[in-house]
């Protein structure tokens, strides 16, 4: 890839990013942290995506980005991507948000398509993003895929576009119609 083709991916994760600080709500956030990517077409490892460096974190009621957006800063929502993108190299970008059913209820009000997977069903020997995003993914990739955790895992929601720009409306979409009895 070119270093246009960085400098387009950068620009694009800069705006997204701006758009979760200013207007998301901190609640949405997961406890480990949230991360939001971008792919380059044809992306292959986590060197090939973008995310935020030490994620996006609650700090005390604002959103606020730990680090600056960086190729290779994320590990695992840069493999829920390039996993989707072995069923639909259009869709380059996804985020992680706080799981919680009324979350998952206003997705379904919103006709998002969603997704899950047990992580107790997991086989042995192979990477949980890999094995449960793939495994929603057969029939085409989902506006979102959960999973409710496990032992020492904390539930997720991932949210998944075509670009950054795309994942951060829908998340903002979310984060508008979330009460204070949801979270």
């Amino acid at each position: 890839m070119t270093q246009e083709d960085r400098a387009r991916v950068i620009a694009c994760m800069s705006e997204a990013v701006a758009l979760l600080t200013e207007r998301m709500d901190a609640r949405l956030i997961p406890g480990v942290g949230m991360n939001i990517v971008y792919a380059l077409p044809d992306a292959r490892s986590k060197d090939d995506v973008a995310g935020v460096l030490g994620r996006i974190v609650r700090f005390g009621d604002r959103v606020h980005p730990v680090g600056e957006i960086a190729f290779g800063a994320s590990d695992r929502v840069a493999r829920i991507v390039i996993t989707a993108m072995r069923f639909n190299p259009q869709v380059r970008s996804a985020a992680n948000i706080r799981f919680s059913e009324a979350v998952l209820l206003d997705m379904e009000n919103l006709l998002f398509e969603v997704c899950s997977f047990d992580r107790a069903k997991e086989p042995p020997g192979v990477q949980t993003m890999d094995w449960g995003v793939a495994s929603c993914c057969r029939e085409g990739v989902p506006d979102a895929i959960y999973d409710r955790g496990a032992v020492g895992k904390e539930p997720m929601i991932r949210v998944l576009g075509e670009d950054p720009v795309m994942v951060a409306h829908n998340i903002l979409k979310l984060s508008n119609r979330i009460t204070y009895a949801q979270l």
